[in-house]
C-alpha cells in the first residue's frame, strides 16, 4: 500500500481523484489544504488533511509532504486570479514540490500539466502565463531526479467520466476531457512501471484509461 498525497486536493480534479481512490481503497491519501475549514469535507472522505500552502516556504512544503510515497500535484490557481498567483501557484508552487519530493526521496511524482504545454504555437493570448508556467513546470520534473508522469488534459468538465480517453491530440475531435477521467488516468499511472518518463495528453476518447501507458 502506498501513501498518495495530493497538493491541490481540493479543486475539482483532486475531489474526483480522492473519490477514485477512496473506490480501489489501494492506498493510503493524505490531502493539502490551505484552510483547517477545508478539513472535514475529506476526514468524512477517510483520508487525512494536512495543512498545505504552496506560497509557503520549501522546508514548509517538504514537511507537509514527509513520509509520502507519491506526490500528485493537481494544484492550480483558477480561472479568477491574474499572472502573479499564476506564477507563485503553478511555477513556483510546482517548482517547490518537486524539490520537497526529491528531499523526502519521493518513489513517484505525477504532474497535473495542460495539453500543448510544450506548443507554443497553440497558447491564445489570454492563457500565455498559464501555458508558459506549465511549460516550465514540466521542464523542471523533467531535469529533477524523481520518476514522473506528466499528464496533459485538454479543457476540463463536470460531465460524467467514461473510463476512455484518447492521448492522440494531434488530430482530435474534442478539446475536452471529464475531471473524473483525468483522476482516473493519475490513479492508473500510480505505482505503474509503464507510466515512468511518461508525458501523455489526454483527452475524451475510445481507449480505456489502464491502457494508455
Amino acid at each position: 500500500m502506498s501513501k498518495v498525497f495530493i497538493i491541490g486536493a481540493n479543486g475539482k480534479v483532486g475531489k474526483n481523484l480522492v473519490n477514485v481512490l477512496n473506490e480501489k481503497n489501494e492506498h493510503e491519501v493524505s490531502v493539502g489544504l490551505r484552510k483547517k475549514e477545508q478539513f472535514g469535507y475529506f476526514e468524512e472522505k477517510g483520508v487525512k488533511p494536512v495543512l498545505l500552502n504552496l506560497e509557503d516556504n520549501l522546508d514548509a512544503i517538504t514537511d507537509a509532504i514527509n513520509g509520502s510515497d507519491v506526490v500528485v500535484f493537481t494544484a492550480g490557481s483558477g480561472g479568477s486570479t491574474g499572472p502573479d498567483k499564476t506564477l507563485t501557484i503553478d511555477l513556483d508552487g510546482a517548482a517547490k514540490s518537486v524539490e520537497a519530493a526529491e528531499k523526502i526521496g519521493a518513489k513517484q511524482f505525477i504532474m497535473v500539466s495542460a495539453i500543448h504545454a510544450d506548443a507554443p504555437e497553440y497558447w491564445t493570448e489570454d492563457m500565455k502565463p498559464y501555458y508558459i508556467a506549465k511549460h516550465y513546470a514540466d521542464k523542471i520534473i523533467q531535469a529533477s531526479k524523481l520518476n514522473y508522469t506528466i499528464l496533459r488534459p485538454g479543457g476540463l468538465s463536470d460531465e460524467a467520466g467514461t473510463g476512455k480517453v484518447t492521448t492522440d491530440s494531434s488530430g482530435f475531435k474534442t478539446t475536452m476531457i471529464p475531471r473524473e477521467d483525468v483522476a482516473r488516468a493519475i490513479e492508473a499511472a500510480i505505482g505503474n512501471e509503464k507510466a515512468e518518463a511518461k508525458i501523455v495528453s489526454l483527452l475524451a476518447g475510445d481507449t480505456p484509461v489502464e491502457e494508455i501507458y
